[in-house]
């Protein structure tokens, strides 16, 4: 199956024009070759110009967000706004700079090979302040197997012609498309024209803010406009390079033809309508793989709170939201957690629907399973959290093969013959019965990590996932900006599930496979994306400070909002 097919709303932004679009590309045409030869000193200028930008410009960003989302800045919501824009934008240009300062290869924390040969390059922490702000956490990048750890290609040979890229905007997180900026600038050499998604175009003045010495330098302008604008973009003699976060179904529009009929004939032919390089990010059905294990009431309450933030934040409009919580049939607490999540969803907040269909595909899902359960508050213009029970772990079954976008979560039980036998049946499931390969999350007990140390090992190396989280969620793969974030490689352009290439990735590694983050199994304090945080706009502004300008001066501000979370 696949992602949604997304309505377009209505502008709340005057649409750029195709004369100022086409006279945008002409200016970055003429900057191509100039950009493959500025310096690494005069790029870290421009960076730091960034930086300084962001900090003046941050507030303002999360405040039109949340407001777009119905969310007011007094709200612990608020804070969602926060760490999903000016935070980890402001990660991805401190990580730059430093990569740069390196002269494009930063040298990893550490870098070891497997039995296999396959390499891994800790990455995290990096530095001191991931240790204070992000203690006990720890990420790896996994390098393609065959492949060297080699890194920033782009700084260690010569390169005599630039490219223009277009990057097609997502809708529900602004800063997506501004991240995806700095990496087709500073790691892959390409000067950026960023159309803004129609849904949450209303940031995108704010980047322009933030982004004014890329303007001023003639590397990068902002468009808006609808899909006309789109397709004259993409299908423009001047955009030679493509990266779209959305939907496969626009993704195939784009290269396959814009009816299903033209697709399938194109794809059988092999012969796309447009033969330009395209990266994406596309979306899952992401799963939570819950491993069996001694899990006390409060490991149970801690992991059901976390759960149900991976289903509720942003209202449940991420590519990677939990949207399959696998269990094992035969686990003697598997009621008790899944009722534990039941009720952790029924105390989340409820949301504004904000992103385009979200009813309609609620009611396509609703009419699928008739024993749903609803959760959440109702209300108009809000989707309620629904659970769906005993869902069958079959390939192609919908829940498993259709990404809901909206506040939905399935609940799957697989048998298996005892605790080590179903690690391996959940890994051969979310492979092969979960529609697509961006992330996944593993709940797994220190005690059965240590009694299945070699069949989890074997586990996380299987996974055929871009990202992969242990005890807790994969959003942060995309936030930690050290990290890669895209797809598990190997998807053809035909059959495209969750896309191919990767972005942020700021040790500019040239081969990277996935990458795995690894948490305490009771995260302390609780995390941001916890659905009983009653503290995050304060947390939000807050580590925003210390990512900006670290001090240790604001530390125990940042602290103390922790800890009443």
């Amino acid at each position: 199956m696949a992602s949604p097919r997304f309505p377009e709303p209505p502008a709340s932004i005057t649409p750029t024009t195709v004369v100022a679009v086409d006279a945008l590309l002409a200016r970055l045409v003429g900057k191509r070759d100039d950009w493959v030869k500025v310096t690494i000193a005069e790029r870290i200028r421009l960076l730091e110009r960034i930086r300084d930008d962001l900090i003046v410009e941050a507030g303002p960003w999360a405040r039109t967000i949340s407001r777009l989302k119905g969310i007011q800045p007094d709200d612990a919501l608020h804070g969602e706004d926060w760490l999903a824009g000016p935070v980890v934008t402001m990660r991805n240009v401190q990580q730059l700079i430093k990569a740069l300062q390196a002269g494009g290869q930063p040298k990893p924390p550490a870098l070891r090979q497997r039995k296999d040969g396959q390499w891994i390059a800790d990455v995290m922490p990096w530095g001191m302040w991931d240790k204070l702000l992000l203690t006990g956490w720890t990420a790896e990048v996994w390098i393609e197997p065959g492949q060297p750890p080699s890194q920033g290609r782009i700084y260690r040979e010569k390169q005599e012609h630039g490219k223009v890229a277009l990057v097609l905007a997502a809708g529900n997180v602004t800063a997506i498309g501004a991240m995806d900026v700095l990496y087709k600038i500073f790691v892959e050499n390409e000067v950026v024209v960023m159309k803004m998604n129609p849904v949450n175009e209303a940031g995108g003045p704010h980047i322009e803010k933030i982004f004014q010495s890329l303007i001023n330098a003639g590397v990068f302008g902002v468009v808006y406009g609808g899909g006309d604008i789109g397709k004259h973009l993409t299908d423009h003699a001047s955009v030679d390079t493509i990266h779209i976060t959305g939907s496969d179904k626009t993704h195939d529009a784009i290269i396959w033809g814009a009816t299903p009929e033209e697709q399938d004939k194109n794809k059988k032919a092999g012969t796309p309508r447009l033969n330009k390089p395209i990266s994406s990010e596309l979306g899952c059905v992401t799963p939570v793989l819950v491993l069996p294990g001694p899990w006390s009431d409060a490991d149970i309450a801690f992991q059901a709170d976390q759960v149900a933030g991976m289903v509720a934040q942003n209202g449940s409009f991420n590519c990677n939201a939990a949207k399959s919580i696998v269990t094992w049939r035969g686990w003697p607490l598997r009621q008790k957690f899944i009722a534990a999540v039941e009720d952790a969803l029924r105390r989340a907040a409820p949301r504004k629907a904000y992103y385009p269909g979200a009813e309609a595909r609620y009611q396509a899902f609703m009419a699928k399973y008739p024993k749903h359960k609803v959760l959440g508050a109702t209300g108009e213009g809000v989707v309620p959290w629904t659970l769906i029970p005993e869902v069958p772990p079959t390939k192609g079954e919908y829940a498993l093969s259709t990404e809901a976008f909206c506040g939905v979560v399935a609940e799957t039980s697989l048998e298996a013959a005892d605790e080590g036998a179903f690690i391996d049946a959940a890994l051969a499931f979310a492979n092969d019965a979960c529609w697509g390969t961006l992330s996944c999350m593993v709940l797994a007990h220190p005690e059965t990590q240590k009694v299945h140390a070699g069949r989890f090992d074997a586990f996380i190396a299987g996974l055929r996932y871009g990202g992969i989280a242990v005890n807790g969620w994969a959003g942060s793969l995309f936030g930690l900006a050290q990290t890669t974030w895209g797809a598990f490689p190997g998807h053809p352009l035909d059959n495209i599930e969750s896309g191919r290439g990767v972005v942020h990735n700021t040790f500019l590694f040239d081969h990277p496979q996935k990458s795995v983050v690894r948490f305490p199994w009771r995260i302390s304090p609780k995390p941001v994306w916890s659905s009983s945080h009653k503290t995050l706009n304060l947390v939000g502004e807050r580590l925003f400070a210390i990512e900006a300008q670290p001090s240790f001066l604001r530390l125990p501000a940042l602290l103390l909002a922790a800890v009443r979370g």
